[in-house]
């Protein structure tokens, strides 16, 4: 068992509130009337731990989980391969270079690419 709990009653989003897709993730989920628990990802950082289990549940590899595109990823790193702990660390120490919003319901979990995707979990 994991150590993010899931319920089929409503979808967990993690996402960043400022972020232009995780404002209308969440604008449209609710006005689909979706019961969201909401976790920014700024305010309550994730353990090693979630970002592992994010990463598992979405079928990703934990360095898949960073949009190496992010203004904050190019001008702190350079590509390179690190290992799964040292992705977890950048996560964890630049929460904003994680991929985002991601959406949990019961055992379903998908990375939001557009706002309207929140209806297929």
């Amino acid at each position: 068992m994991g150590e993010i709990a899931t319920s089929d009653r409503q979808i967990t989003l993690y996402y960043i509130a400022e972020s232009s897709r995780g404002k209308q993730t969440l604008a449209f989920a609710k006005s689909e009337g979706l019961q969201m628990l909401e976790v920014d990802i700024l305010k309550t950082p994730l353990t090693g731990t979630q970002i592992a289990e994010l990463a598992d549940r979405l079928g990703l590899e934990i360095k898949d989980l960073v949009n190496q595109e992010h203004p904050s990823y190019t001008s702190k790193f350079v590509h390179h391969s690190f290992s799964s702990d040292d992705w977890i660390k950048m996560i964890r120490q630049n929460p904003e270079i994680m991929k985002q919003p991601i959406a949990l319901r019961g055992n379903k979990t998908i990375l939001v690419e557009t706002p309207s995707d929140i209806i297929k979990i």
